[in-house]
């Protein structure tokens, strides 16, 4: 049987008697670390809000990046999710959460190490969501980690800082809008749930954060082999200025054919395709066997 046993007790636990997230920081002298990113998220309420905007979780294994003391923990416990798998690399919180682990009748699993390290696919059951705040100096990194396996998950409800979130939304001809954007939107539904203010953490953190809401679907939303489409984005936002005929010329020998045999004008620039367009154009890449250079 696998250490994530998928027969738990969907049943909701109630914490009520847990003493305080700020007792667990002065019982296991917990401050938070500038060098992991950290910035608890101790308020009962938002974390409550975090975890019910990913519906019933009866069914469902979740998995928690950087939980630090436990508050979103505690929240995805009480909304009664199948099972948590909660991943930490902070030694230091480990023990408050084996103490959560201990009174969750099995439901909680905390393993300790490097997200970026873990497999987030093996004898992990599905539907799997994964729901996190996550340490902002990974969060690109491990966002697109997800993304290259999105089909094994069913949902994931992430924090990230507002500005990399509307980087993951946006739509063209905006600035925000880039490989993250094209990315994501080709493999997700991807929604802002809510936004939240610097004083909802401890410490608080310079910019504002926001929850995103991201569910896979069964298949990319427009075809495209991912290598190319990978490729010739990284080469057109990679000088967003430029005009196509120029900036894919780090991606394509000869961009002007693919970009006539799409119907897509040469003078535009990357930011004004649509996702459709550029999975138009990898399309295409593939179809005329056009050489596609490597970095």
């Amino acid at each position: 049987m696998s250490e994530f046993d998928d027969n738990k007790s969907p049943q909701k636990l109630d914490l009520s008697s847990l003493p305080k997230l700020s007792q667990i920081l002065h019982k296991h002298n917990l401050s938070p670390k500038k060098s992991l990113g950290q910035h608890f998220l101790l308020n009962k309420s938002i974390c409550s809000r975090i975890a019910e905007s990913s519906g019933d979780l009866s069914e469902t294994t979740v998995i928690e990046v950087g939980p630090g003391p436990g508050g979103l923990t505690r929240a995805l416990l009480e909304m009664g999710a199948k099972q948590v798998i909660a991943i930490e690399k902070d030694k230091r919180c480990i023990a408050a959460l084996n103490e959560l682990a201990l009174i969750s009748n099995g439901r909680l699993i905390v393993k300790e190490g490097n997200a970026l390290d873990f497999n987030f696919v093996q004898n992990i059951p599905y539907p799997k969501h994964i729901i996190s705040n996550l340490p902002y100096n990974i969060s690109t990194q491990l966002l697109v980690k997800w993304l290259d396996q999105s089909n094994e998950f069913s949902q994931m409800v992430l924090m990230f800082q507002k500005e990399v979130a509307l980087r993951i939304v946006a739509k063209p001809n905006t600035s925000a809008y880039g490989r993250l954007s094209i990315y994501a939107q080709w493999l997700c539904k991807c929604e802002i749930v809510f936004d939240l203010k610097p004083n909802a953490f401890s410490p608080p953190p310079k910019v504002n954060s926001t929850i995103i809401r991201l569910t896979p679907y069964t298949e990319p939303l427009f075809k495209a082999p991912k290598e190319v489409l990978l490729r010739i984005i990284a080469a057109g936002f990679g000088q967003r200025r430029k005009k196509l005929r120029s900036s894919l010329k780090n991606a394509i020998n000869d961009p002007e054919i693919i970009l006539k045999n799409t119907g897509i004008s040469s003078d535009r620039r990357a930011e004004t395709l649509t996702l459709e367009e550029w999975c138009s154009l990898a399309r295409e890449c593939a179809d005329t066997n056009l050489k596609i250079k490597r970095q």
